[in-house]
């Protein structure tokens, strides 16, 4: 029987807007493997706390929720408690707030040993901000995906133009910069790539061309062939 650290492990880190959850995904479905989108777990931790009227700042409470925190994954289904909470975690709102408990030590510890529960066989592909650096620092293969914050922004817009959203591209790419420098700059993992990251810069490249790419290192340093 396979001990958990002997378990493959490819992570996908990167900010918001650069492709992560569908390569991810996408990459999952092509090995056979389990997915984790971590930052799926910040944002229904964040909308638990809205849900509840619990104060940002409320480090010790947060983390306790974190803790406690009941999450499933259904196919492209998130559940909380057993209530799809799916379209509640994908707004702007929530991920803004996302962002604020996430640099919480006290929050990051709590969901720490949840995202290490994911890590079962066959593999995992984790989708995240730290998961090369903090989470699965053992991971054959680190991706590092970026794109330009303009870029990023046009692509947000799409999404919530598609879903009858009106948003300001200009309003976007300034919280997307904001987001950003926020990540960079908190004392607890800090959004930055992992040492031996393999960086790929996805602004001018489609899902189809980054998959490749992903699923070519994955064979190169793992010998695990995509279906």
């Amino acid at each position: 029987m396979a001990t958990q650290t002997s378990i493959p492990v490819i992570t996908i880190d990167g900010p918001s807007g650069v492709g992560k959850g569908t390569t991810a995904r996408l990459v999952a479905e092509r090995l056979g493997w389990h997915l984790l989108d971590s930052g799926a777990l910040y944002r229904v931790l964040a909308h638990a706390a809205m849900e509840n009227d619990v104060p940002l700042d409320a480090e010790a409470h947060l983390g306790q929720m974190a803790e406690r925190l009941g999450v499933r994954f259904e196919g492209e289904k998130v559940l909380l408690e057993g209530r799809d909470v799916s379209g509640q975690i994908r707004t702007e709102a929530c991920g803004g707030v996302a962002s604020q408990v996430a640099a919480l030590p006290a929050v990051r510890a709590g969901l720490l040993r949840l995202q290490k529960d994911f890590r079962q066989p066959p593999g995992l592909v984790a989708d995240g901000r730290d998961m090369g650096t903090e989470v699965f620092p053992d991971a054959q293969v680190k991706v590092f995906l970026t794109a330009t914050p303009a870029e990023r922004a046009r692509r947000r817009h799409k999404q919530l133009k598609e879903k009858g959203i009106d948003a300001n591209v200009s309003e976007l790419e300034s919280a997307i910069a904001e987001r950003d420098r926020r990540d960079a700059e908190r004392k607890a993992s800090p959004l930055k790539p992992a040492d031996d990251a393999v960086e790929i810069d996805t602004t001018d490249k489609s899902i189809p061309v980054v998959l490749d790419l992903v699923l070519s290192l994955v064979e190169e340093k793992t010998g695990h062939r995509p279906a």
